[in-house]
């Protein structure tokens, strides 16, 4: 349930959902989603869904991650995303599709079992251009900043402020907001403000203050 042919399977999947960047695309080939997740769930690794990883949090869908990603490099021929922060590690499986498709990676995460499981995984792929960070996100990370695009797997009730002073100009976020229901959004800092798309409707862990050791 680990092979290539299944993940292939799910390659194909994400195309059929709308999912076109080939960069993307191979990026989540050659991710294995599955050393992310306890050996109990190895069988399930490639569908199509969001998977417990302990601690009230979740491995996002596929989809998600790739909806997510194919935003924040949608303009990249005039916004290159060199240097990127995320926000939530949480299992490190975002986290490791992100660093094949930028230069820099700034990961953050408040709890912090999974933070050192993430990077035990990371180490193990030989992935060397993140950074991490033991924190609650709603602050960013001001001492990185200004960063080219933002992604959060967490979602507050509105935008965070501090989090669009921490862009670029022509800088992307992508994050879920809301409460009971939630929308996922991505944010263009411009010269003269912020563009804002709808990108559809999500389900992700709400983004809380304080650190879990």
């Amino acid at each position: 349930m680990t092979s290539q042919r299944t993940r292939d399977r799910l390659i194909r999947r994400l195309m059929e959902l709308g999912i076109s960047d080939h960069r993307v695309l191979n990026a989540m080939r050659v991710v294995p989603r599955h050393l992310f997740l306890d050996e109990a769930m190895g069988t399930r690794s490639y569908e199509d869904t969001a998977l417990p990883i302990g601690y009230g949090q979740t491995i996002s869908q596929p989809i998600v991650v790739a909806t997510m990603t194919q935003w924040l490099l949608a303009d990249t021929a005039n916004y290159p995303m060199d240097k990127v922060l995320e926000i939530g590690t949480g299992s490190g499986y975002q986290t490791a599709v992100l660093s094949l498709l930028v230069k820099q990676l700034f990961s953050v995460e408040r709890i912090e079992p999974l933070t050192r499981k993430a990077q035990t995984v990371i180490q193990s792929l030989d992935l060397d251009n993140i950074q991490f960070d033991l924190s609650d996100g709603h602050w960013g990370w001001p001492s990185n900043a200004p960063f080219d695009g933002i992604i959060s797997a967490a979602a507050p009730e509105k935008l965070p402020e501090e989090l669009i002073s921490q862009l670029k100009i022509g800088g992307r976020l992508v994050m879920p907001i809301g409460e009971e229901q939630q929308l996922l959004y991505g944010f263009v800092k411009t010269s003269t403000g912020v563009k804002k798309t709808c990108l559809g409707e999500v389900l992700f862990v709400p983004m809380k203050q304080g650190i879990e050791e």
